[in-house]
Formats: structure tokens, C-alpha cells, sequence
């Protein structure tokens, strides 16, 4: 059994190193998939984000809390049938979720896709 553990040592088979740690970055390069942000034109000039495509392994409440501080506006996690869970927030808040999704980490600038006029 001593053997057995010398020998994941020596490989370097550590339970807690870089292939448990969750990357924002890696994790969507990997699954070649897209961040998207979209609006949606509700009653009069009230309009609605969406943004679609995080991985489901982030804490989304949490991700919609540091929005809904950060850019004055309401929202909330929307389960959708085909899409999954959707943030969902007031106005137009396509420039600023992309700034805050490149500025933390979560995604690259360029897996971000803006929908909508």
C-alpha cells in the first residue's frame, strides 16, 4: 500500500490540483460553446436581457447578485425548456454583463456573442 502511494506521488496525482479546479476560460473553449447575450423588446420602450450559455457548474444566483448590485437593475434565474437556466435582467445591459464576464474570468471576449440590434 506504501508503494501504491509513493507511486501516485511521484506522478503527481494530486487530488486537489489544476484538472479539479474549475476554469471559466478552459471549460468553454473546450466545449466549443458561446456566451450569449440577447435582447428581448417588452411593452413600450421597456426592454429585457438574457444571457445564455454559462456553464452550469457556476453559481448563477450568485452571478446575477454581483449584476443586480453592480449595474442597478432587477433580474432573476429563469429555467427554460430548451436553454436550461437563463439570467434574465432589466434593460439593456448587453455591454455591461460583457465587460463583467471578460473582467472576471468566466469567459473570453471573443466566446461572447451579442444578439439583437
Amino acid at each position: 500500500m506504501l508503494d501504491e502511494l509513493n507511486l501516485r506521488l511521484s506522478f503527481g496525482d494530486d487530488p486537489f490540483g489544476e484538472k479539479d479546479n474549475f476554469s471559466g476560460k478552459r471549460a468553454a473553449k473546450s466545449k466549443g460553446t458561446y456566451v450569449h447575450l440577447r435582447i428581448h423588446k417588452r411593452k413600450g420602450k421597456r426592454c429585457l436581457t438574457t444571457v445564455e450559455g454559462l456553464n452550469p457548474e457556476l453559481n448563477l444566483e450568485n452571478i446575477l447578485k454581483e449584476f443586480k448590485k453592480s449595474f442597478c437593475c432587477n433580474g432573476n434565474v429563469a429555467q427554460d425548456k430548451e436553454l436550461g437556466k437563463v439570467i434574465q435582467l432589466q434593460g439593456d445591459q448587453r455591454k455591461n454583463v460583457l465587460d463583467s464576464l471578460v473582467r472576471a474570468g468566466v469567459s473570453d471576449k471573443e466566446d461572447i456573442k451579442i444578439h439583437g440590434y
